[in-house]
């Protein structure tokens, strides 16, 4: 007789993340992280439309339902949509493997690593302290580390600006020393104009990664980005399929960062990194997120041939209130080792939710926003 699936629920947890719980009739449960941050509620209700279909159907046939979530409607795609879809993708691939006994890495070919490298995030929104932050990530192991460039920037950045860009990247390099790395995030605050101007003047303190110089939305400018330095170029937090993906890596971009809880989760961000190979480009999963969204990350990370580095959100400066490692029943599966995580043999995501946290968690929710920056003049700036 076949399993089915007969509960889908969502739990929107602090600090800012949104969980979803798949449920058989066999008693076999899956978790997902489905959420678009600071839009976790609207996601919530994607989710819940989505599962209409999914309850009564048999949760193994993950491909047909990816097919029938992504492409069945005839309005498709987009943030909220593609969102809903990577966490129950997620949760049916964590199905799968509780299902079959085994850790979803073995359902997707096998581990091609023993160990994966994360990176650690220093200095906050606008990086301050910044040697004391990377100091004490090189202590607890990390060979890594990411930071934004800057702050609020103009629209043309002046020459204290860019002035101030490169110290900082300057002072990383000296506290990291030449065998650790440094990524750096410009999240998308500069012009076009700007990103030819600085990452040539960076390019000499040898950032691992150059991450959203420009916003995603402008695919045509980033050839002109990409070739205007030696810096390695990264994008795709705000990318949601191959398709999206195929611009940038057509553009010359060296590592796509996909993000498992917008990218349409692990079955399509698979497919991105395949796609990435073409291009010679590296895979870096983009998660800034909670437990769930890391174990699907570290799943991925360990079957992927081209994979580079991982993020992760332990400590997070976004974290106020709450934390990765509260939801999760054993916190040592996110114990990091020399700056790199163990490879997961548990069955399915290799993490266990501590339900009774989660729906307490959920009693309270959250309504988090991400800040509103404005120019000296009272215009919207890019956060």
């Amino acid at each position: 007789m076949t399993v089915k699936i007969v509960r889908i629920e969502t739990f929107l947890v602090p600090p800012r993340w949104l969980f979803c719980r798949v449920e058989t009739d066999e008693g076999v449960v899956g978790w997902g992280e489905p959420v678009v941050e600071g839009r976790a509620e609207a996601v919530r209700a994607a989710v819940h439309v989505l599962a209409e279909y999914l309850v009564g159907q048999d949760p193994l046939r993950i491909e047909d339902h990816w097919q029938v979530m992504a492409n069945g409607g005839f309005y498709r795609g987009g943030p909220v949509l593609s969102s809903a879809l990577a966490g129950l993708d997620q949760a049916l691939w964590d199905i799968a493997g509780k299902t079959y006994g085994a850790p979803v890495h073995a359902l997707l070919g096998g581990p091609v690593r023993d160990r994966v490298r994360m990176y650690a995030w220093v200095g906050g929104d606008d990086p301050s302290e910044l040697a004391e932050s990377i100091t004490e990530r090189i202590e607890a192991g990390f060979t890594a580390v990411k930071m934004n460039a800057a702050g609020r920037m103009p629209m043309l950045a002046t020459a204290a600006d860019v002035a101030a860009v490169v110290d900082r990247v300057a002072l990383a390099r000296q506290v990291l020393g030449p065998t650790r790395d440094v990524a750096v995030d410009f999240h998308g605050r500069i012009s076009a104009a700007d990103a030819r101007r600085i990452l040539p003047l960076i390019a000499e303190y040898h950032p691992m990664f150059a991450e959203e110089p420009i916003l995603p939305d402008r695919p045509h400018l980033l050839r002109d980005v990409v070739t205007a330095s030696s810096v390695p170029v990264a994008t795709g937090e705000r990318l949601y399929s191959r398709w999206d993906f195929r611009p940038a890596l057509e553009a010359g971009v060296a590592v796509v960062q996909p993000d498992l809880s917008h990218a349409g989760g692990i079955s399509e961000t698979r497919r991105i990194a395949a796609l990435a190979e073409v291009w010679d480009a590296e895979l870096a999963p983009h998660c800034p997120l909670g437990p769930i969204a890391l174990a699907a990350s570290l799943q991925v990370a360990f079957a992927t041939p081209n994979f580079l580095i991982q993020e992760h959100s332990i400590g997070i400066h976004y974290n106020e209130g709450a934390d990765l490692l509260d939801y999760v029943a054993d916190p040592g599966v996110f114990q990091f080792v020399d700056g790199h995580a163990a490879r997961p043999e548990a069955p399915g995501l290799g993490v266990e939710i501590d339900e009774a946290a989660v729906r307490r968690a959920d009693e309270t929710g959250h309504a988090w926003r991400n800040p509103v920056w404005r120019h000296d003049d009272g215009g919207l700036a890019e956060w």
